[in-house]
């Protein structure tokens, strides 16, 4: 007996014991289909072949859809826990001071933004920044036209960033790349406001993502601001 006779009995017994091993391995199945279909010749098609080959095209774009499906439930759920982290934070202060560095600090350490902008509405303001990081008092209609920027305003806005940057995140703004703007209702008889985040990432907010998670933020936001404006 010759030695590839030998090595031929010892892969035959060898895929006898485990047949499991061949057919769990595509790239072998896909060795000895392509095998069998040269042996058939060129004027005969292989039905089963061609069906195969396109349950495992199928396949391959379900485990591709799988695999997105997973990933995009994975980033939801952090940008949730998050948010959530974000909005335990700044229900945590007991003065408004401390409520106002709460925001740019630990609140945009979370989601992970370079600076916050809580802009509010104010009879006689003029852009006008009190002293810190975080607040500045406009004149009455400037939050819409900001939000909306000439088309019908959104509760939450997610772009890239553009020249009116500076009007809110100061001359320096140059650096701001993306930004997420959250408009803010008091209640009757006050003006909004508004909770801005910029980035200098440009797609760490986009028009394409979604809006839930920061809708409620802004929700639980002005609840919290309400106890400041009695």
């Amino acid at each position: 007996m010759s030695e590839q006779a030998i090595i031929a009995n010892d892969l035959r017994t060898r895929i006898l014991q485990e047949p499991d091993v061949i057919l769990d391995d595509p790239d072998v199945m896909r060795a000895l289909i392509s095998a069998n279909a040269r042996n058939m010749g060129g004027n005969i098609v292989d039905l089963r072949g061609v069906a195969m080959d396109r349950l495992e095209a199928r396949l391959q774009r379900l485990e591709d859809t799988h695999r997105s499906v997973i990933a995009a439930a994975y980033e939801n759920l952090a940008g949730m826990n998050q948010v959530h982290r974000a909005v335990t934070s700044f229900l945590e202060p007991l003065t408004f001071e401390d409520f106002l560095a709460c925001l740019q600090g630990e609140v945009a350490d979370i989601l992970r933004v370079s600076r916050v902008r809580l802009v509010l509405e104010g009879q006689e303001a003029a852009n006008t920044n009190l002293g810190n990081d975080v607040l500045t008092v406009v004149h009455p209609g400037f939050i819409a036209d900001y939000i909306g920027q000439g088309r019908p305003m959104r509760r939450v806005a997610l772009r890239q960033a553009d020249g009116n940057a500076a009007l809110i995140y100061g001359q320096d703004a140059d650096w701001v790349r993306s930004e997420a703007c959250i408009y803010l209702d008091f209640g009757d008889g006050r003006l909004p406001g508004m909770l801005a985040f910029a980035s200098d990432n440009p797609m760490h907010f986009t028009p394409t993502q979604g809006t839930d998670l920061l809708d409620f933020m802004g929700t639980i936001f002005e609840r919290a601001m309400r106890r400041w404006l009695e």
